[in-house]
């Protein structure tokens, strides 16, 4: 008996095989990525040891502040920016599934990093105040080259949630 095999485009990006007819018991179904380009989907961002090395940043804030903070090399922006209390949102809780961690970038820093995934540009895209060096924090992992950064909260951000909920880090 011949299965036909066909293919579909997931909302995850990936390609899921398909047959038309039951597979046999010995047979299996493969993914594939569809595109090389990964999102982090860790809930709350990437386990990091308190003893990590830091680095010493600047969140230039919403009403034109500067809050100088200690960040640990191998957490996200966004897990920066909620262990010293500050307000950048993160509605999704770190994975890349809304634009309320929205960053703007130096350009030197912008230019030294890998290019943003497909689902982090679609989340960009309803960003407030988008620039061309605009990230997601939750994205952004911190090295020890980001020593002395300045990274710039936009003046607002477009959360989509109607109730309201604003999620606290764990």
């Amino acid at each position: 008996m011949m299965s036909r095999i066909s293919s579909r485009v997931l909302r995850s990006g990936r390609i899921a095989a398909t047959r038309s007819t039951p597979p046999q018991a010995s047979s299996t179904i493969r993914l594939a990525r569809a595109t090389p380009s990964l999102s982090f989907r860790w809930h709350g961002g990437p386990a990091v040891a308190d003893n990590a090395a830091s680095v010493q940043i600047t969140f230039l804030q919403q009403d034109g502040s500067k809050r100088n903070v200690e960040a640990r090399a191998g957490e996200s922006l966004l897990q920066v920016a909620h262990r010293h209390e500050i307000d950048l949102e993160g509605a999704c809780e770190g994975v890349c599934a809304c634009s309320t961690c929205h960053l703007i970038l130096p350009m030197d820093l912008y230019d030294n990093l890998p290019e943003p995934s497909e689902d982090e540009e679609d989340m960009l895209d309803m960003a407030f105040g988008l620039t061309e060096t605009s990230r997601l924090g939750c994205q952004i992992i911190v090295t020890e080259d980001m020593d002395g950064i300045e990274f710039e909260m936009p003046k607002a951000t477009r959360n989509f949630y109607v109730d309201g909920h604003v999620p606290k880090p764990h």
